[in-house]
């Protein structure tokens, strides 16, 4: 078993904590963070921004320079050893003749997955992999998911009262919850590579589905306005409802509407695109795992639900829901609210959909539970 010194888990964590600052901005690229120590001094460091920008080494080298010869490079990913938007950074670190490599991750991507430190190895470059590999991993559950089972990583964000309730009879629903947590949610829009969303709540709330610089709080301190990515907007029009002149198409960001038939008779802007799903088996609605198949052949590392209690009900009735994030107020509704999630197959005890908690914490006054599903 490969053992690794206390610098060596300290020069890492920095290599996490770097990788973090893409956050909001690397998608659908892995957030990747590089130490170049030598001597054990940091000599050069890097993080990736954006993709079609440097990766994280090529920033390390650049600032390290001459004095990368002979380090020890601490990458929280395995370096790519394949040409994309960018040149592979296992050439990169050869190049520079560093004489060590410790990744805390093989990379899932089948066109890396150990060649980048085999082609280290046959340069003359020692390599270690494996080092805080748990907390590498989870800065991009997403992009492991999807190379790992070929479907995004789905989150389904639900806010509701604490007796269940997300909106009133009427379909009242501004605001359950308090100003803090509607800034949370536009942060999970930011990270996310694609919000989904039915055309009823679109319809309904006049929603433009979009990530408001203005209601991004302190992150504003962090990324330049124009840097957070806006995800792409993906709307599920089964019974072709959509019109273009809804608040949806006046944020000119990419938008798919999602339809088993493709309507012609309307005029959309330039970034919005019609595709088309087929119904799933016996049933008038969308199939939500050809949705998903369709999504991850786009590139689409991970995307959030942001819908009623049928289109969610339904993605967590067929198993299709990773994570849920649940936003609780400290409001009671009433019996004659509308609930959370239509799951119609969940009639027994039995056949209820269990989680396991990963966190809970207070968003201003109201309460944000994440949770994992049972498998």
């Amino acid at each position: 078993m490969t053992s690794f010194s206390l610098p060596d888990h300290q020069f890492m964590q920095r290599a996490i904590s770097l990788a973090k600052r893409g956050h909001f901005t690397t998608s659908p690229n892995p957030r990747v963070g590089c130490v170049l120590v030598k001597n054990g001094e940091v000599i050069g460091e890097g993080f990736h921004k954006k993709a079609g920008q440097g990766h994280a080494e090529v920033y390390a080298l650049k600032q390290a320079g001459v004095a990368a010869k002979g380090a020890t490079a601490y990458v929280t990913l395995e370096p790519c050893s394949h040409y994309g938007l960018t040149p592979p950074c296992a050439e990169a670190l050869i190049k520079a003749k560093v004489s060590h490599v410790i990744a805390a991750m093989v990379d899932p991507d089948p066109r890396v997955s150990g060649r980048g430190l085999a082609m280290l190895e046959a340069a003359g470059i020692t390599t270690q992999f494996g080092l805080l590999e748990q907390d590498a991993s989870a800065l991009n559950p997403g992009f492991i998911h999807l190379m790992t089972t070929k479907k995004p990583y789905v989150r389904c964000k639900l806010a509701a009262s604490l007796d269940g309730k997300t909106a009133m009879a009427s379909g009242e629903s501004q605001w359950i919850t308090g100003s803090e947590a509607r800034t949370d949610v536009q942060r999970l829009r930011a990270q996310s590579c694609g919000v989904i969303c039915g055309a009823d709540s679109v319809i309904f709330d006049n929603a433009k589905m979009n990530v408001r610089w203005d209601s991004l709080g302190e992150l504003k301190n962090n990324y330049a306005e124009e840097d957070v990515r806006q995800p792409i907007r993906i709307i599920i029009d089964g019974k072709n409802r959509l019109t273009p002149e809804l608040k949806l198409f006046q944020q000119p960001s990419k938008i798919l509407i999602i339809r088993h038939t493709i309507e012609n008779s309307q005029v959309w802007p330039h970034f919005v695109e019609q595709v088309q799903i087929q119904k799933a088996a016996d049933s008038d609605h969308i199939d939500l795992t050809e949705l998903l198949t369709y999504l991850a052949k786009q590139g689409l590392n991970d995307v959030l639900i942001e819908s009623g209690a049928q289109l969610s009900g339904a993605f967590i009735e067929q198993g299709l829901v990773d994570e849920l994030v649940l936003y609780q107020a400290a409001k009671l509704m009433g019996n004659d609210g509308k609930g959370l999630a239509n799951m119609p197959s969940v009639v027994k005890l039995a056949d209820a959909k269990a989680l396991d908690i990963t966190d809970l914490r207070l968003i201003g006054k109201d309460i944000r539970l994440t949770a994992k599903f049972c498998r």
